[in-house]
This record gives C-alpha cells, structure tokens and sequence, in this order.
C-alpha cells in the first residue's frame, strides 16, 4: 500500500512567516461601479509590483459529466466584454468548454495579498481575432501551435523535438507561419467577479460584482463574509 501512512497535520502558519494581511483595503465607498475599471487597477498594481507572470490565471473547467479540471493559463486581453486566452482546440480545456462553456478563472495575486474570481460562459474568438493574435506571437511559439497536439500521448520528448525542427525547416524565420486550424481564442464573458483582499485577523475584504438581468446591463455590487 503506497503513500503516507499517517495524516500529515500542518500548523496554522506552516512557512513560520505570521503573514499580516495590512497591504491594502477595499471599501465598496471608493470601488467603482462596475468591475472592470477595478480589475485594470489591481492588474496594474500587479505589473508595476513587479509580479513574475501578472497575467497569469487558473481556468478551471467541467465536462459534460460534471468531472472539473483546471491548469495555468496566461490572460491575453480584457475589456469591457470579458477576459481573452489562447488555446489548442484540441486540448481538454477545448474539449470541456465544447461540451460545458462554462468556466473560472483566478487570479492569484498573493504579494499584494490580493486575488480575483472570475465566473462566465466561454465564447470562441472569431478567426479574424485569432489571426491578429497570432501573428504577434515569437516565430519559436508559432512553430510550438503547430506542433504541439496539445493533450494527446507521445512516446517521448523525441517526438515533439522532431516535428517542431521539421516545421521550423518548413516555416524558416523570418518567413510567415500560418495559422492553424485547430488553435485559436476564447473570450470568458463574466456573469461575477469576486475581488478579495487580505485584511489583519482574517477579517479580510471580499467584494463581488454580479450582473444584472435586463437590458441595462448593470452590476450589483455587494460585500461578502469572509
């Protein structure tokens, strides 16, 4: 019988660092009225903080069958219509999102004691979209697309190395590569976004932004227990 034989019980402060939570607050009297103004500030905080990968997040997907993954990703874009990413079509995270479009991301800020939620349906980008994205891409990562078929079994490292010197032979920089079919983007349109902030005694600043019906299409923002 393989693992531990005990419970591995942790202290309450397991790194000994007796983390304060006195970085910053957040007060629903100077949050703006709608989440994303928020999010580009604490983005923001994030790069000038010099976080190693700002953007990156936790996307979180279910299947059809309610079984949930998740993985790293890096955010691409955002604005008032949502948060944009990139992915093999054929991976699983494509694979979940064909069956269930629903999905999660987190933003895990911890310096700055700080993360955010976001919840929505998953939409895919236009070609157009797809197209402009890639082409900002470095020449080495555009031959990766291609040879990488994200999520399927391979004998070896091998493997993978040769196709990518044998697409990189077919697609010379500084010769374009062209896009593939089987890539392209997804715009995560936000139904909620949570934002948290460490406050000292665990008594920490958790507000959320949900959208409303209708066709005004505003946010309701409100203060959670943390």
């Amino acid at each position: 019988m393989g693992g531990l034989d005990t419970v591995q019980r942790l202290p309450a402060d397991p790194a000994g660092l007796r983390i304060s939570y006195e970085r910053g607050a957040l007060a629903e009297e100077t949050a703006p009225l709608e989440p994303f103004a928020l999010f580009a500030d604490w983005f923001a905080d994030a790069v000038d903080a010099g976080l190693p990968d700002p953007n990156a997040m936790v996307l979180a997907t279910a299947s059809a069958q309610g079984r949930p993954r998740n993985r790293t990703v890096l955010l691409k874009g955002f604005g008032g219509d949502g948060f944009r990413f990139f992915t093999n079509h054929t991976s699983r995270k494509a694979a979940d999102l064909a069956e269930n479009p629903w999905a999660s991301l987190l933003f895990p800020w911890h310096p700055l004691q700080r993360q955010v939620i976001v919840t929505g349906r998953a939409e895919r980008l236009s070609p157009e979209e797809d197209a402009a994205y890639f082409r900002t891409r470095p020449h080495g990562s555009q031959i990766g697309a291609w040879a990488s078929r994200q999520s399927s079994v391979i004998p070896g490292r091998r493997v993978l190395e040769e196709r990518f010197a044998a697409l990189a032979d077919r697609w010379p920089e500084p010769g374009d590569v062209p896009v593939p079919d089987f890539w392209g983007g997804y715009l995560v349109v936000p139904d909620a976004v949570e934002f948290w902030q460490g406050r000292p005694d665990r008594l920490h600043d958790r507000l959320r932004y949900t959208r409303e019906e209708g066709p005004a299409g505003g946010w309701l923002r409100e203060r959670l227990s943390p």
